[in-house]
């Protein structure tokens, strides 16, 4: 895939992915993809916290006009639409902003961008852009990667598989935890591929169920008929190979991210490192 691919507006997290058979595959260790201790902890506290509350909104209007352009306006129809809905929510983003939001996406015309970068330590990211104009995004991107030891490249797709998660509480319906081992027995009923564990921006655990694209909604069911409570479900790239980085290189990761998350056309930025 070419470093920067343009393509209609089309919703961030569904495209350039084969559609996966299931893998009865589950990794016991949190630590293989979670990014847990310093890494997980600087990308929670670098996004949600440190962005202000209405940048954050701006980027859920943008998911929520490219679910509209994809799969039409109402939610009980286009699950995607639904998914990003939900998420606006739960972070009490006001109904008339997303229903502005829902409204302008089926009249803003706009596009598609996804790049793949190297970042510090040989790290992969995929950024994924919406954009009215590709010429000045890719100007801001580039810019930005250059700033912070960072590089557009080709070649980071392959680091990553494109899933579906549902993100839950480590609390069951009746407030009782859930450890990550009675999660993975738990995942192998409810048909999920993995289980990680991570933590959220208020230190929380949460646990992310990783599953084929095809089958997230019925593993969301599933998972809800167990006792779960879902806080989110759609479909994320999830890292298979990691990137090991020293102090230095975390830092300088810090710094990139935060740099790309201001970037006002950054829909998402996924990473490798662990």
């Amino acid at each position: 895939m070419s470093a920067l691919t343009r393509v209609n507006v089309l919703f961030r997290q569904h495209f350039w992915t084969v559609l996966d058979p299931p893998i009865r595959t589950f990794h016991a260790s949190c630590t293989v993809f979670a990014g847990h201790n310093k890494w997980s902890k600087v990308k929670n506290v670098k996004g949600p916290k440190d962005t202000a509350r209405s940048q954050l909104f701006q980027k859920f209007t943008m998911m929520i006009r490219v679910a509209v352009r994809e799969g039409g306006p109402n939610p009980e129809l286009n699950t995607n639409l639904a998914n990003i809905i939900e998420q606006c929510r739960s972070k009490s983003m006001p109904k008339s902003s997303i229903e502005a939001a829902i409204t302008g996406g089926e009249k803003i015309k706009s596009s598609y961008l996804l790049y793949e970068a190297l970042g510090p330590g040989r790290s992969a990211l995929l950024i994924e852009i919406l954009t009215d104009n590709a010429k000045r995004s890719s100007q801001q991107i580039r810019y930005i990667m250059n700033r912070n030891g960072g590089l557009i490249a080709e070649g980071a797709r392959h680091s990553f598989a494109k899933k579906g998660v549902i993100t839950v509480s480590s609390e069951d319906q009746s407030g009782n935890l859930v450890t990550l081992d009675r999660a993975l027995e738990l995942a192998i009923e409810a048909g999920a591929e993995d289980v990680q564990e991570e933590e959220d921006e208020d230190e929380k655990i949460i646990l992310k169920f990783i599953c084929a694209l095809p089958t997230l909604q019925q593993v969301r069911k599933t998972l809800d008929s167990l006792g779960f409570c879902s806080l989110s479900a759609g479909f994320e790239f999830i890292p298979t190979i990691t990137a090991q980085l020293s102090d230095e290189e975390m830092d300088q990761a810090s710094k990139l991210l935060e740099a790309l998350q201001d970037c006002p056309d950054v829909v998402r930025v996924y990473d490798n490192i662990a």
